[in-house]
């Protein structure tokens, strides 16, 4: 006759711990617990709460078991350690013995089920030491049993105990919680599931990769029961052996390298790279959204190195390579870089969680990464914006009559639309600042418009200015109305609509119409801040032919100089201070 065949336990059941050395990553509770018990100081009401998997209602049963221990012999009193040996803790184990009462609150949650604990507690234990509740989901009581519960948590019976289990501890009312001695189950570190699954292998015979353990405790996400969930799936998926390359097919994963060549390449600009990568990627099983969630996950390492450098002990499965890597492509982008990069990240897996289909809306997110890359950061702006003052005189100003003449043809302007000279942004909007035409000055040259706009609190539009090639700049004569006309080139990364907007100023100014048109590339005028930087530049230079600056420069072989401050600046400077 065949032998029957042994029921089949699944790796969290059969893997449980049963007292508190088998705990894992605990040991602050362990620590706590065990003083306790060896000093006689119990509480009457312990809440436990935590992730999921981390050990909540384990915890619950080896309290009840430490405190209910009799012995092989059935006079020994509460222990710390194994109760293998005890009857009674075998029967709390299987959740048979009739004084540990464990109930499910997410099923019960009304006052009439609290009413049955309430009634019981009266009565003493007829076995045990301790008769105990263990109320699991707790927050998921109803308010009014809550309040039927408060006066009996309060003052139990000596020979009761109450053990609560949460994971939403914030929907604990507070007048419970103070009842309780409260406990915090941490998420269990990747290195410590690592060992754990590992030896866990060793058990079942089953060989694994270091690789492969490593993405299993990654996405296990702290919990130790996710993670023997996915390891025994593994284990049926790959009978003698658990490969990397398997473990990631099961969850979707892509390669840990793939992943860096992706973001490398998104956060440098490299919008076709990193698009291929990606569709690579896709055709290999990777999913949209582990992929988003392993970028984010590596730009959180990137800017951790980019806030402290020297930190080590990242905790992470990237391989010593890996995070070289890392270290030098986070030495190559600057913080605010890596800042718009996390938030679009961030709004990318909920985008991704939502779209009708996951890998378009991940690809959106990949081109975004893409060309806010090559966008400029805000505090370089800014910075711009405070560093630069407005020029006087130079060859910038158009000659006697006001104009410059240039060719004809058309161009590219930095929004990427194709204009030709004759294309002029006329502006017919109502002025809301309104000049006498007596007090309206003649503007004959780039300095003058660019006064005129900061007189009036246009610095934007001002600071543009001085990035472009004017070409002509008049004023036309209609009867007894005065036009005026601007042509200009601009310079790369102008404001796409720096015409329109300039011409929609200056009438608002002036109270005149102004016709802003962009023209093609003129080499031969320079721009204002081509011009500043020219002079700034033969400024250092003729100050550093000074024999006392030289003989200084000689001394210090790596120093340079970076401005110079007039005295009249200095001055005004120390005036104001």
């Amino acid at each position: 006759m065949a032998e029957k065949q042994e029921a089949y336990r699944v790796l969290a059941r059969k893997y449980r711990p049963q007292n508190f050395d088998e705990l894992v990553g605990q040991d602050a509770l362990v620590r706590t617990l065990k003083n306790a018990i060896e000093m006689g100081r119990i509480a009457h009401a312990f809440m436990l709460t935590g992730v999921r998997g981390v050990g909540k209602t384990t915890t619950a049963r080896i309290i009840a078991k430490s405190l209910n221990y009799t012995g092989p012999d059935g006079k020994s009193g509460p222990t710390t350690g194994s109760t293998d040996d005890c009857t009674l803790c075998q029967a709390i184990s299987e959740d048979r013995h009739p004084d540990v009462i464990e109930m499910d609150a997410a099923s019960r949650t009304g006052v009439d089920d609290i009413r049955e604990i309430l009634d019981g507690v009266r009565y003493a234990p007829t076995e045990a030491r301790y008769k105990i509740y263990v109320i699991d989901e707790v927050h998921m009581l109803s308010k009014n049993a809550f309040n039927a519960l408060l006066k009996t948590l309060e003052e139990p019976p000596e020979h009761v105990k109450f053990i609560f289990a949460t994971t939403e501890i914030r929907k604990v009312p507070v007048t419970v919680l103070s009842r309780c001695q409260r406990f915090d189950l941490k998420r269990v570190g990747v290195d410590l599931l690592q060992d754990h699954f590992q030896s866990i292998c060793k058990s079942e015979k089953v060989k694994a990769e270091d690789e492969a353990i490593s993405m299993i405790a990654r996405a296990a996400d702290g919990s130790v029961r996710d993670g023997l969930s996915l390891l025994d799936q593994a284990m049926a998926l790959a009978g003698k052996k658990i490969t990397g390359e398997l473990v990631r097919d099961m969850l979707g994963l892509s390669d840990r390298a793939q992943n860096i060549d992706l973001l490398e390449n998104a956060l440098s600009g490299d919008m076709p790279g990193a698009l291929q990568i990606m569709d690579g990627i896709y055709q290999n099983g990777g999913m949209p959204l582990a992929l988003l969630q392993d970028l984010l996950e590596l730009t959180h390492l990137l800017i951790r190195m980019r806030a402290a450098p020297k930190a080590t002990g990242f905790s992470t499965s990237l391989s010593p390579d890996q995070l070289d890597r890392l270290g030098v492509l986070a030495t190559k982008i600057s913080m605010p870089s890596l800042g718009k990069a996390w938030q679009l990240l961030l709004k990318g897996i909920g985008e991704v969680n939502e779209a009708p289909n996951p890998q378009a809306a991940a690809e959106i997110v990949i081109i975004s990464l893409a060309y806010a890359a090559n966008l400029p950061d805000p505090a370089d702006l800014v910075k711009k914006l405070k560093d630069s003052k407005p020029l006087t005189g130079g060859n910038s100003a158009p000659p006697q009559g006001g104009s410059i003449p240039v060719g004809g043809g058309g161009m590219v302007t930095a929004s990427g639309q194709v204009t030709k000279p004759q294309e002029m942004a006329y502006v017919e909007s109502q002025p809301q600042m309104v000049l006498n035409p007596e007090n309206v000055p003649t503007l004959k040259t780039l300095e003058d418009m660019i006064a005129l706009l900061k007189a009036h609190q246009e610095f934007l539009l001002a600071e543009q200015l001085r990035y472009v090639r004017p070409a002509k700049l008049e004023h036309i004569n209609h009867g007894e109305k005065i036009h005026g006309r601007f042509e200009f080139c601009p310079e790369e990364g102008a404001m796409p609509k720096l015409a329109q907007d300039l011409g929609t100023t200056l009438k608002k100014i002036t109270n005149q119409r102004w016709m802003v048109s962009i023209v093609p590339e003129n080499g031969t005028t320079p721009t204002l801040f081509a011009l500043s930087e020219a002079k700034r530049l033969q400024e250092l230079e003729d100050v550093a032919k000074m024999p006392l600056v030289h003989n200084i420069l000689q001394m210090f072989p790596d120093s340079t100089l970076v401005k110079v401050h007039h005295k009249k600046e200095t001055q005004e400077q120390e005036d104001k201070d």
